[in-house]
């Protein structure tokens, strides 16, 4: 059995998610290759499509070669923004990505493709041509949602909200008569287009995202598995305490908040509920630790720690180590990565109780969910767990982040998927 993985990055979540998926493969003696649009990382039998790959030839490639030259020497007016592009800078700022559903590159050209048994789609944003791919593909495909987008008008994510208001509650968002225009006009091109897919299976890694797909327009048909992110349990282990302070120069004698200080202009993430919510605590034995660059531009007034970024996932697993309690903000989510491998480090996590994140939480024994979406229902939860810390056993949350989320676990479920499609 050959399996091609299909996505556009190798890095980022989405893009850390996939990989895992493949390295579970790959030591459980699965030919899978990955292809990429852009590749970043030296992992094993990952590559980047080329670019004869695509849907211009020669004399166009040339063409355009001759139109940048002309540019450069002020020969040419540089052309006008593309209408995709004018409509993307007009959205409101902090919403989450929008992508359209079309893309020079083909890849049902790839040898890769060509000689794959199953191909599995991943976050192919801006990568995965939907007109041609589906009329040209003649093979089984497993499509793995990392978000909305695949079934939605555009939208990674249909927010609800933008962001906060200045007491910490959800600001309504409002879609504008562009906007709806727009995702109309893309849901009758992918749907026109899913016409042909007649071997197409989706896989939800989240209940959550499972069912938003059943009830939407484009996959409502469709065969959907909920089959859940896995993680390296190797890597992301609990770590000695007071080691993992010293390692990363923290007061082994107060009570450690981690949370990942990374898109924090991105209404979803939920910053300003968090930043609101930590104003409110006035506690000197609480320290807060930021994962995240230094653009992330924190300003607490109070005891913080900026760790920096952290691309190493075993310095990643100290920091979860480090900590009494893993706070995510998040106002909509799929299966957050920096949930399971907390849990999967014996850290408690508390969050709002969206998306996918009431899955991983099982509310007072491996955290806990907030009543609500506001600042103030994360305080009062933050609270409650300084109340309730000694309730809470690493030991028995690592077993059972084992139990649901080790990687062996979701290379099996796919590894059985695979085959039960291909022998249908």
């Amino acid at each position: 059995m050959k399996v091609l993985i299909v996505n556009t990055y190798d890095r980022g979540g989405a893009a850390n998610a996939c990989l895992r998926l493949h390295e579970g493969l790959l030591h459980a003696n699965v030919d899978a290759k990955v292809l990429l649009q852009h590749k970043g990382k030296k992992v094993p039998q990952t590559f980047q499509i080329h670019n004869s790959n695509t849907f211009k030839n020669k004399y166009q490639i040339l063409k355009q070669k001759g139109f940048v030259f002309l540019r450069v020497m002020g020969l040419l007016q540089q052309p006008k923004q593309s209408q995709e592009s004018q409509f993307i800078k007009r959205r409101a700022e902090g919403l989450e990505m929008f992508s359209f559903p079309n893309s020079n590159f083909d890849i049902t050209c790839s040898p890769l493709y060509q000689e794959a048994d199953i191909i599995n789609l991943h976050w192919v944003a801006n990568f995965l041509d939907f007109e041609s791919f589906f009329r040209k593909n003649t093979k089984p495909v497993v499509w793995t949602l990392h978000d909305m987008n695949p079934f939605t008008g555009g939208e990674h994510y249909l927010e609800t909200f933008l962001g906060a208001d200045v007491d910490g509650n959800p600001v309504s968002r409002d879609f504008s008569e562009e906007e709806m225009k727009t995702s109309d006009k893309i849901l009758k091109l992918k749907q026109k287009a899913l016409q042909s897919a007649f071997n197409l299976t989706i896989v939800a890694p989240s209940k959550w995202l499972c069912e938003a797909a059943q009830k939407s327009m484009l996959f409502k048909n469709k065969d959907i598995f909920c089959i859940p992110y896995g993680i390296n349990s190797e890597i992301f282990q609990p770590r000695d305490r007071n080691f993992s302070r010293d390692i990363l120069n923290i007061p082994k004698d107060k009570i450690v908040i981690l949370f990942v200080a990374a898109s924090l202009n991105n209404h979803r993430k939920g910053y300003a509920y968090l930043k609101k919510a930590l104003e409110m605590m006035q506690r000197d034995d609480v320290v807060l630790c930021a994962v995240g660059g230094k653009e992330s531009n924190l300003d607490f007034d109070a005891n913080l720690i900026e760790l920096g970024a952290i691309a190493d996932e075993r310095l990643m697993s100290i920091a979860y180590s480090a900590a009494d309690v893993f706070v995510i903000p998040s106002l909509m989510d799929n299966l957050p990565n920096t949930v399971l491998e907390s849990l999967m480090c014996g850290t408690p996590v508390i969050g709002f109780p969206v998306g996918g994140i009431p899955d991983m939480i099982n509310h007072r024994f491996n955290g806990l969910m907030t009543s609500d979406l506001s600042s103030a229902a994360l305080f009062k939860t933050i609270e409650l767990f300084f109340d309730t810390i000694s309730d809470f056993d690493r030991n028995e949350i690592r077993n059972d982040a084992l139990n649901r989320y080790d990687l062996k676990i979701q290379a099996i479920n796919y590894i059985q998927l695979y085959q039960k499609i291909l022998n249908s």
